[in-house]
């Protein structure tokens, strides 16, 4: 950009065009001092896809951070994607339900994506493709294999990535990680996690499709099944959260929460575990095919008993715990970490620690993430972590259905068992499939 604008005159030309017309003004990614790194006078192009319950506060969050320009927001539901546009200030034509039209708007360089996790890696591998910076709600998975794509895609244009584990960006749970991780609580003998119940079945009747929602695209990569509200919502009656060809139950829902924790705090962010541990017969998922709570169905797929080990032999076993965080039993006692909290028994242990490095700030979750996308640094919530947790609640979810112990290899990402090999990736239907990635 010859005649780069400042950043005062830039937002003052920015105000004066939004006032007039509903158009996004923005900085193109192709005039941007780097297409990676923007330069300190540049504004970041955001889109967001599928930003409904959970991702419509993270995507708020960026984009009232004067470095970002919302550019195109995408949801299944026209409604919401329209009252999205609105909100934002941009035009209606911009508010599409096709995510490939925001892939593909070259004016985007960042995404915001909250989808359900059936669709999250297919948005997040082409995304990464097409160069895009990328924060995405967690499990950033639904299956290993995904997983394996989304390192290759994100490796090879070297986009910033953020997981939206934002326990992470909380004092108190980073400095009861740093804690554990600097050994002040000794040698770690033993953790313990919830015991997060794995998805089933899904067989409701068909109810009619709301006016403006494109079914067949919410559906995506599964293959379609009858509307019903219960499926829509994440968490319902059950909700598709619960259901597993959408998602990884509240094992991932739930566990991606308490195992971010547990490797974080273990320093195991690039590795995984060797070793699963099943006590029981194996699990053989309900169907649910009216609507009804949860309980039914977490009460069958909280068995049979799960417990995981690293290569240094530290056990986790799930059980009583809160199921945001863990309980780590080490020499010199106890911590617990949960959503903002870093308890101890002995109290001073923890009370000592949060008094000694009070001075600690951290920036929100969305805040580092865009930083990063300046710096060209390592997010907090950074991709291998977030792959590895998604991993951890994948792993144990597959031998719950297997019912029997296995060895994980967590550098191939392969089992030593034929049949728990083959759950490691999913079929994707016609249209929808995985890019190949190099």
């Amino acid at each position: 950009m010859s005649n780069k604008l400042n950043r005062r005159n830039f937002l003052i030309q920015t105000a004066a065009v939004v006032s007039t017309i509903t158009v996004p003004y923005f900085v193109p990614r192709t005039v941007l001092a780097d297409a990676k790194r923007p330069g300190a006078n540049d504004r970041i192009g955001i889109a967001g896809i599928g930003i409904g319950r959970q991702g419509s506060g993270v995507f708020a969050a960026s984009a009232r951070d004067e470095r970002t320009q919302v550019v195109a927001v995408c949801d299944v539901n026209k409604k919401r994607a329209e009252e999205h546009a609105k909100k934002f200030l941009i035009s209606e034509d911009f508010a599409v339900q096709d995510y490939r039209k925001v892939i593909d708007n070259k004016n985007v360089d960042a995404i915001i994506t909250a989808t359900p996790e059936h669709w999250r890696s297919l948005i997040c591998v082409n995304a990464a493709l097409a160069g895009k910076h990328l924060y995405v709600e967690k499990p950033i998975t639904l299956t290993i294999e995904d997983g394996v794509l989304l390192r290759k895609a994100a490796k090879k244009t070297g986009i910033v990535f953020q997981c939206g584990s934002m326990q992470r960006s909380m004092v108190a749970n980073y400095l009861a990680c740093r804690f554990i991780r600097e050994g002040k609580l000794g040698k770690i003998t033993e953790v313990i996690s919830a015991n997060y119940e794995s998805p089933w079945i899904y067989n409701m009747q068909a109810e009619p499709i709301p006016e403006g929602l494109d079914w067949d695209m919410w559906c995506g990569p599964t293959e379609p099944v009858a509307f019903n509200k219960e499926l829509y919502v994440p968490r319902g009656n059950p909700g598709w959260l619960s259901f597993r060809a959408y998602s990884g139950g509240e094992m991932t829902g739930w566990g991606t929460h308490g195992f971010d924790q547990i490797q974080c705090a273990l320093g195991l962010d690039d590795t995984g575990p060797v070793e699963i541990i099943v006590e029981g017969d194996k699990l053989i998922p309900p169907t649910y095919d009216k609507p009804e709570s949860q309980k039914r169905g977490d009460d069958i797929c909280s068995k049979p008993k799960l417990a995981y080990r690293y290569a240094n032999g530290l056990t986790v076993r799930l059980g009583e715990s809160n199921r945001g965080g863990g309980i780590f039993i080490g020499e010199k006692g106890k911590v617990e970490i949960f959503r903002n909290k870093f308890v101890s028994n002995p109290k001073e242990l923890a009370d000592d620690y949060l008094k000694e490095h009070s001075e600690v700030k951290l920036p929100t979750h969305t805040t580092d993430w865009l930083n990063c996308i300046y710096s060209s640094k390592q997010t907090i919530g950074h991709l291998e972590s977030g792959l590895r947790t998604s991993a951890v609640c994948h792993v144990l979810n597959i031998a719950r259905y297997i019912g029997r112990d296995l060895k994980w290899d967590p550098v191939a990402e392969k089992f030593d068992d034929a049949e728990a090999n083959k759950l490691l990736a999913r079929e994707h239907r016609k249209g929808f499939e995985q890019p190949k990635v190099d």
